[in-house]
């Protein structure tokens, strides 16, 4: 919160709140006392988070207590078998979970969160990462299942790897 109260007060235009990375927010204790902090000390800034959506469902009433208006979800993969090509694992309830059994759990909980976050009125935003061969063919189902769920805005982002991935390459621009 000392650094929202730095930027605030040499920016007084900034009227946004955004909470992202690195790791998944929704996953620590910090994000929710920023919040609530965020709350008591500035109150008429706008409040986002952005998230994997594992957690958004058991999380969505604590990010709605704390004024969160704004949820970005990232969602790559409409089914668990194209999901266990992108997410090696999942930490659920201290446990990981690999595989398919990982990605489906990680898919019900996303579209459980964006449900949920649809429900009390916040603005639901979804980034998908592109990935060539992968993802590809299911980007237009994701996009009409956001949209079918409510959510306001629908982004492709390409990949961009930040190693290299064996046989994983980022999009061309003709692509």
């Amino acid at each position: 919160i000392e650094m929202v109260k730095k930027v605030m007060a040499k920016f007084t235009y900034i009227k946004v709140l955004g909470i992202a990375g690195p790791g998944e927010p929704l996953a620590n204790e910090e994000t929710f006392e920023t919040l609530r902090l965020a709350k008591e000390q500035f109150p008429n800034l706008i409040k986002c988070i952005s998230t994997n959506g594992l957690l958004l469902p058991a999380k969505i009433d604590l990010l709605e207590k704390y004024d969160v208006g704004n949820v970005t979800v990232t969602w790559n993969a409409l089914t668990p078998d194209v999901g266990e090509q992108i997410y090696s694992w999942v930490t659920w309830e201290g446990k990981r979970i690999t595989g398919r059994e990982g990605a489906a759990l990680l898919l019900e909980n996303q579209i459980r969160g964006i449900q949920e976050a649809v429900k009390r009125h916040m603005i639901v935003k979804v980034n998908c990462v592109y990935i060539p061969g992968v993802n590809d063919m299911q980007i237009p189902d994701i996009a009409k299942k956001s949209s079918e769920l409510g959510v306001y805005t629908f982004n492709v982002i390409p990949l961009i790897p930040q190693y290299k991935f064996a046989g994983v390459t980022p999009p061309t621009p003709a692509e």
